[in-house]
């Protein structure tokens, strides 16, 4: 861009002093010719540094996940071809199942014999609470029989000796009276038989209680270990369920897997330092390299465009998330020695400021890795912001320009 307003202002220098020849070329106007350019272009590319700074260092990162088996086995299926876009969910790999599928299987029998055990003694123990229910029952059933009879009996009583009285005196029945008779000595008979049985029911109520608290005192001792026992079993029966599900690996986003090498019949193993694949997820990360100095005037939400190696020729629009105000040489190692500042200060670092791309290009392919430049645009002394935007897509149409010298040497 520098060259293009050169060569214009040359021209018109040209037309002036040596075409029409309007004006004297002189040594005064040979300085003033010479000088303007100077410190105009100065002047233009001071102002820009600042309203509209340009990065030669633009990166795009990928987020990538090392895959590891969560468990140990033989590979039965890889359906995922390697450098082809999966979605989140996807399949990636399946470890043979049935090894863990048979520890599912005998720690669910176990889980249920132990567990059996507790609840035969507490089936044992609603049985006998029921018994006592029962003859609770029975015990007030007799009662109210008992109360009944001795109701009837003193009425029966009180009218056999008053028919008896009036029999003696020849003013009644002497059949009535000895039928009142009768109905007392059959209502003594009767509640000289139901006594006995109220008295076995009471027992009988008695000997159950006696063995519902023998069995709540024996569940009770055992019921803490075998309670123990089943959470145990129970929790393992856990692991091994989580295990069987991790049998089949998923995709955990968006993505592709690179560097694939697992094949069906290889054997896979849980341990951290041996993953099988590679992830790369679709989302990226683009940082865009500036000098300390350079952002001062940079906010979030500041249009930006990028120029890629891998586009040639194409603007790429986009704008300012947020600068990561943060980089190596702000941060001191945990050491007990003092830090080594040396002779020489270390050079200046640079921050990153992480840009996202513009919704018209929100479905554009950016491959992790890609390099490239850029320019941020504030809202400073926009007018100018034009000669940055022509000097981006000039260095954008310069990357078609491929400088590579091959040798073969037979």
């Amino acid at each position: 861009m520098e060259a293009l307003l050169l060569g214009i202002y040359a021209f018109f220098v040209w037309l002036i002093f040596f075409k029409f020849k309007w004006l004297p070329w002189t040594t005064a106007t040979a300085v003033v010719v010479v000088t303007i350019p100077i410190i105009g272009l100065t002047t233009l590319l001071l102002l820009l540094n600042m309203v509209a700074p340009s990065a030669l260092d633009v990166q795009v990162l990928k987020y990538t996940v090392q895959v590891i088996p969560r468990v140990t086995g033989r590979v039965t299926e890889v359906p995922v071809e390697p450098n082809r876009l999966v979605k989140k969910g996807d399949v990636l790999f399946k470890v043979d199942p049935r090894p863990f599928q048979y520890e599912v299987d005998r720690l669910q029998a176990l889980l249920a014999m132990t567990s059996a055990g507790i609840q035969a003694q507490r089936e044992d123990l609603a049985a006998a609470e029921a018994q006592i229910e029962v003859g609770l029952n029975r015990v007030t059933s007799i009662q109210s029989s008992i109360e009944a009879t001795r109701a009837k009996l003193r009425l029966s009583e009180n009218r056999a000796s008053q028919t008896r009285q009036l029999a003696t005196a020849g003013a009644g029945d002497q059949f009535e009276a000895e039928k009142w008779e009768t109905d007392v000595a059959q209502q003594r008979a009767d509640l000289g038989a139901l006594l006995p049985q109220l008295s076995g029911a009471e027992q009988e109520v008695t000997a159950y209680r006696a063995k519902a608290a023998g069995l709540r005192e024996r569940i009770d001792a055992r019921v803490g270990g075998q309670q123990a026992d089943v959470a145990q079993v129970q929790a393992q029966l856990d692991d091994a369920q989580w295990k069987l599900g991790e049998t089949t690996t998923y995709a955990p986003a968006d993505g592709w897997v690179i560097n694939l090498q697992l094949r069906p019949g290889s054997t896979v193993s849980q341990l951290p330092v041996m993953p099988v694949m590679t992830f790369v997820e679709e989302e990226q990360v683009i940082l865009a390299m500036f000098w300390q100095n350079e952002l001062h005037q940079v906010e979030a939400g500041n249009e930006a465009e990028l120029a890629l190696d891998t586009y040639p020729g194409k603007i790429i629009k986009a704008k300012v998330d947020s600068i990561i105000w943060a980089q190596g040489q702000g941060q001191l190692p945990l050491t007990g020695t003092l830090p080594q500042t040396g002779a020489v200060p270390a050079p200046e670092g640079r921050f990153a400021v992480k840009l996202l791309l513009d919704d018209r290009n929100k479905d554009l392919f950016l491959a992790a890795g890609a390099r490239g430049t850029g320019a941020i645009y504030t809202h400073h002394l926009e007018p100018i912001h034009l000669v940055r935007k022509v000097l981006l897509r000039v260095a954008s149409y310069f990357n078609y320009i491929i400088i590579k010298h091959h040798i073969s040497l037979h």
